[in-house]
């Protein structure tokens, strides 16, 4: 698995952990990298600390284009990869988006369910698809 993939899986652990014990997105970071146990690279602190300075954002435009969908019916660890994803596809420029969209879709086939990975697909290249018209 290259770098930025396990990177990419760690920031989804930290912050899938964070929903299960009902603290802030990204408050359990500092203890993963005190811990380095696995290691904590520098780019899944820029994921954890991007998703959560930018969630409000995220949520809304996830919301809003997940037709049928509420972000609290969707699978927790699917909730979190779209928004890894929505945040790389919005805020990361050395990521492609399609990029972005793919390594979320990996993850979402090896740790979800299996109806995930076409949903995440599907929301993420939507995004891309809007993000031309969106503010900055």
């Amino acid at each position: 698995m290259a770098a930025r993939a396990k990177a990419r899986k760690r920031a989804l652990d930290v912050l899938y952990e964070c929903e299960l014990r009902g603290v802030p997105l990204g408050e359990t970071l500092a203890g993963r990298v005190a811990e380095d146990d696995p290691p904590v690279n520098e780019y899944t602190v820029t994921l954890v600390e991007g998703v959560a300075a930018h969630r409000e954002r995220l949520d809304a435009l996830l919301a809003e284009h997940a037709v049928g969908w509420t972000l609290e019916r969707m699978p927790t660890v699917d909730r979190n990869l779209l928004r890894i994803g929505a945040y790389e596809i919005l805020y990361v420029d050395d990521v492609p988006d399609g990029v972005a969209v793919s390594e979320a879709v990996a993850l979402a086939k090896d740790l979800s369910t299996d109806e995930s990975p076409g949903f995440v697909n599907g929301l993420l290249a939507q995004l891309v698809k809007v993000k031309p018209s969106l503010p900055a």
